[in-house]
């Protein structure tokens, strides 16, 4: 079993930073894919980014590729997501996860997740 609780979510300005931190307890933790969700109001939750549990493979969504950077740190058994040049439309609430499959697999699948946090909510304003 592992519990995921994110923070670091906040009302920023367009072009603005945030880093989200994804704090996880329980057993194995750098054995885990880490991936980032996002939920944007009356959208389907979206694929955001994934990290392999080597930390060797990253993969994100083509909207937020440049702007956006996920790490894991398994000492500390949290996963970050830097995200830069905030736009208005990365509004929304961000969900931690951990599964079993490759980064590579989120990317192209949907589902497969079997660890959520509650989320965290980034408000971008314009």
């Amino acid at each position: 079993q592992v519990q995921l609780v994110e923070s670091g979510g906040e009302l920023v300005q367009a072009g603005g930073s945030l880093r989200l931190s994804c704090a996880a307890s329980g057993r194995a933790f750098s054995s885990y894919t880490m991936g980032w969700f996002r939920q944007a109001p009356g959208k389907e939750r979206e694929f955001v980014a994934a990290i392999s549990w080597r930390t060797i493979s990253t993969y994100y969504v083509d909207s937020v590729k440049g702007r956006f950077t996920i790490s894991r740190d398994n000492a500390k058994n949290t996963v970050y997501l830097q995200m830069n040049s905030l736009k208005p439309e990365d509004t929304a609430v961000y969900y931690c996860a951990a599964g079993p499959y490759s980064a590579s697999y989120y990317y192209d699948q949907k589902g497969g997740m079997d660890y959520w946090g509650k989320g965290t909510l980034v408000t971008v304003s314009s």
